[in-house]
């Protein structure tokens, strides 16, 4: 596997003090068939959309355009099955806490092929798919504590004929239902299932960071390599993107998840 992989193996082989903390991004799901969002895909999201689009602004102003262009984006993640790197990720959570350690993953994936594949300890800080909530302010199924499952009905009769009449709508107050996503003019903090705090305990606990297919383009990716170079954590980003998201202090491993993770597990696995 190369040098770096070898060096990672060894980290995770002693761990420091046992805790593990892996950040996942688009990338480990490129091989489940959907799209990044800044990788070198010619079907990369941000290559193709106006970012303007994913906030709660464009929401407001035009909900029936918005809700269009985020399930025609989306709506085939529901399709996706894990590839060997969601499942690899699985195994390792097994192999740390067989001998005693903790393991946290936190995903800026909104996808849900990490419960698919079984992970147990998962935190989504950007929000699921599966679920809405209401936009109103005042209302039980909105921010900060509330949510729904996604409605699959009225979704199916919004995308037959998208218009403002076919919008999805509380159960409760009769509002518009919202994605249970993180916007770009939102905040980590405007809802309790993103757990912000949990991830910040993590990134003060844990003895190795790893980030597997994310770009570093968001906040909790500065807050942990942050938080890794305050405490001297050994940190290493698998993404095959040969150094375009490399990070100072960041060991790259200029692989792809599916290739890197199974191997890694596989020699976790052969060593015991």
């Amino acid at each position: 596997m190369g040098q770096a992989s070898h060096k990672l193996r060894l980290d995770i082989g002693e761990l420091g003090n046992g805790n593990l903390l892996v950040i996942t991004g688009a990338g480990i799901s490129a091989a489940s068939g959907i799209p990044t969002f800044r990788g070198p895909e010619k079907d990369a999201v941000w290559r193709e959309s106006d970012i303007r689009m994913a906030t709660y602004e464009y929401f407001r102003r035009d909900p029936v355009g918005q809700l269009s262009w985020y399930l025609d984006r989306f709506f085939k993640a529901r399709q996706a099955k894990p590839n060997s790197a969601h499942k690899a990720l699985v195994d390792l959570e097994d192999w740390v806490e067989r001998f005693g350690g903790t393991f946290q993953l936190v995903t800026q994936n909104i996808d849900t092929l990490h419960e698919m594949a079984g992970t147990r300890h998962l935190i989504k800080v950007h929000g699921s798919l599966e679920r809405v909530r209401c936009s109103s302010v005042d209302c039980p199924n909105a921010a900060p504590h509330g949510s729904l499952p996604l409605p699959l009905e009225e979704i199916e009769a919004f995308r037959q004929n998208p218009s403002d009449s076919t919008l999805p709508r509380c159960p409760a107050c009769s509002s518009i239902l919202r994605a249970h996503v993180l916007f770009f003019d939102e905040h980590y903090f405007e809802h309790a299932d993103y757990q912000f705090r949990e991830v910040e305990r993590s990134g003060s606990e844990a003895g190795l960071i790893v980030f597997v297919g994310t770009s570093f383009s968001v906040g909790v990716t500065e807050l942990l390599v942050r938080l890794g170079h305050q405490r001297r954590v050994p940190m290493y980003s698998i993404d095959p993107a040969k150094g375009k998201y490399g990070q100072p202090g960041v060991t790259q491993i200029s692989k792809t998840a599916e290739t890197v993770l199974p191997r890694l597990v596989d020699a976790l696995l052969h060593e015991v």
